[in-house]
């Protein structure tokens, strides 16, 4: 059903461009990661039904996940500006170490539900657009998140505070600086290895997407699940500049259009598919899935969601402002800063 709705809505979406004769052209697509839903149900049915029927058959795709081509995804950057990747998606998050830059739209605590997520997302986007066109070859044709990213743990806890002393599993350096700010100490490690860290006790608890979560049966591991969105783990969908300058102006068009559609079909999911990972990692009836966990969900409090506010403040912000360039924290301050008054120091 839902790729239908995709298909549907981006015919109906149809630019002025597909009035125009197309060229044949073929396509090759690096995806995110392949057993996540974002994928399945949206990026993969997008590029292999929906732009060949949009485009009446002249424009097809092929694509595989990252994994499933036997990348990691922090190469994802390079290999698209080396041109061995055309068209690729890859999340923000595995750029970190290499320019703080990447880090700025998804700082933990800095946008507690998926508007304000999309409204940073959107303030921050042309410096990104500007910065891997300048350094890296590369244009950005979009931005998606993931549901999003909580808090999964075997143990009781009640909120943020009884983080402290927790071993948690994290996949960025701020998601790491939150844990550390509620006295819980960080783990490093690979999505695939967090279900037997988990069920072993090698971790307390593990950060990812709410409905990621359950895709990969964490509810299977996990007793209580913290419903305080942390940030979304946001993902760039790009294509090689080189790549793109080689495409016909109507098939650039064309696919400017419909991603700008995918766009809206994943940022309109991500607020929605947090609650049905909510839903279905508890076992609530309005899980729209047959196999439903039974993890206690925690509730945020008043305070849960000040203590963020205030660390976020105190501590994430300033220690990223501190590894980011002056000129990264000037367009933060000019952007996101300026819209949620918020003001970083260099």
């Amino acid at each position: 059903m839902k790729r239908l709705m995709i298909s549907i809505a981006a015919l109906a979406v149809a630019s002025a461009a597909t009035a125009q004769e197309l060229p044949k052209t073929q396509l090759k697509v690096v995806g995110g990661l392949s057993n996540l839903t974002a994928y399945q149900d949206y990026e993969k049915p997008f590029w292999t039904k929906t732009i060949p029927e949009a485009s009446k058959g002249q424009i097809t795709a092929e694509i595989k996940g990252f994994n499933e081509m036997g990348l990691k995804g922090p190469e994802l950057l390079r290999l698209m500006s080396q041109g061995v990747v055309e068209f690729g998606t890859a999340t923000l998050s595995y750029f970190a170490s290499d320019n703080p830059i990447n880090e700025t739209i998804d700082l933990a605590g800095l946008a507690p539900d998926a508007k304000t997520a999309r409204a940073v997302t959107a303030d921050f986007e042309p410096v990104l657009a500007k910065t891997y066109g300048d350094g890296s070859n590369v244009r950005l044709l979009g931005i998606s998140p993931y549901p999003a990213q909580v808090l999964f743990c075997n143990a009781d806890i009640k909120g943020l505070s009884d983080l402290k002393g927790k071993k948690v599993r994290t996949s960025s350096r701020t998601q790491a600086e939150f844990v550390e700010a509620f006295g819980g100490s960080s783990v490093t490690m690979a999505f695939g290895e967090v279900v037997p860290a988990l069920q072993n006790k090698v971790v307390d608890c593990a950060i990812t997407g709410s409905l990621s979560g359950y895709s990969a049966k964490w509810y299977e591991v996990s007793t209580h699940l913290l419903a305080l969105p942390i940030n979304w783990n946001q993902q760039i969908h790009a294509v090689n500049e080189k790549a793109w300058q080689k495409l016909d102006p109507k098939v650039q068009a064309f696919l400017k259009e419909s991603i700008a559609g995918l766009m809206d079909q994943m940022w309109s999911a991500a607020a929605k598919q947090t609650l049905t990972g909510f839903d279905c990692n508890t076992g609530a009836a309005a899980c729209p899935y047959e196999v439903k966990g039974k993890m206690v969900l925690v509730e945020p409090t008043d305070a849960d969601r000040a203590q963020l506010k205030k660390v976020f403040q105190e501590q994430i912000l300033p220690k990223w402002a501190a590894r980011c360039s002056a000129d990264c924290v000037a367009a933060f301050n000019a952007t996101i800063g300026k819209d949620l008054d918020l003001t970083a120091k260099k």
